[in-house]
């Protein structure tokens, strides 16, 4: 049975306008967020305590042994003992600075003194954070062994950041390493 034009036109007009069902939508994004979540890749953040050395008002007498500090200088790195001065001078490379070098020195005296945690790391003013990164990882651990079978094995986890003295600076503080009182 065919209808007319009019009693169509008619229909349209009395029909009810459509409804928004939301239900089935939020269903669908409910399963959408789940699925995302599930198999989002979740990176992880590397977070590292640091020790920043306290002003010092009043001179205190270090305790005996051992005060590792990494002077990162524009030209080379210095490995010293606060008590006795500098134990190793490690020139820059054609390629940068000696990390390489760093490393096998600090494995040396992380096998004398196995008990010791601690260094302090003195830095130039305008020393790069990409530098500072590279030492304090150098620093803190050495991976042993290559591929898949790399450990990593701790050297001094527990690492200070301090100002390194100004090397024009006249006096046995420049010459024996100790830091500046403008530490950080």
């Amino acid at each position: 049975m065919r209808r007319s034009y009019q009693y169509r036109k008619l229909e349209r007009h009395t029909r009810r306008p459509a409804e928004l069902l939301l239900v089935p939508m939020i269903d669908i994004f409910t399963v959408l967020v789940t699925f995302l979540l599930m198999t989002a890749v979740f990176s992880r953040t590397v977070i590292l305590q640091l020790n920043l050395p306290a002003s010092q008002t009043e001179f205190r007498e270090p305790p005996p042994g051992l005060v590792l500090e990494v002077m990162v200088r524009k030209d080379l790195l210095q490995v010293s003992d606060r008590n006795s001065g500098p134990l190793a001078t490690l020139p820059n490379t054609a390629a940068g600075y000696n990390y390489d070098g760093l490393t096998e020195y600090l494995k040396r005296v992380k096998a004398k003194f196995p008990e010791k945690t601690d260094a302090t790391i003195l830095l130039e003013p305008d020393t790069p954070y990409d530098t500072l990164v590279q030492v304090m990882d150098r620093v803190r651990v050495f991976e042993n062994g290559s591929g898949a079978a790399t450990v990593q094995a701790e050297l001094f986890p527990d690492i200070s950041i301090g100002d390194a003295p100004l090397t024009d600076a006249p006096g046995p503080l420049a010459q024996a390493g100790a830091p500046s009182g403008g530490q950080r």
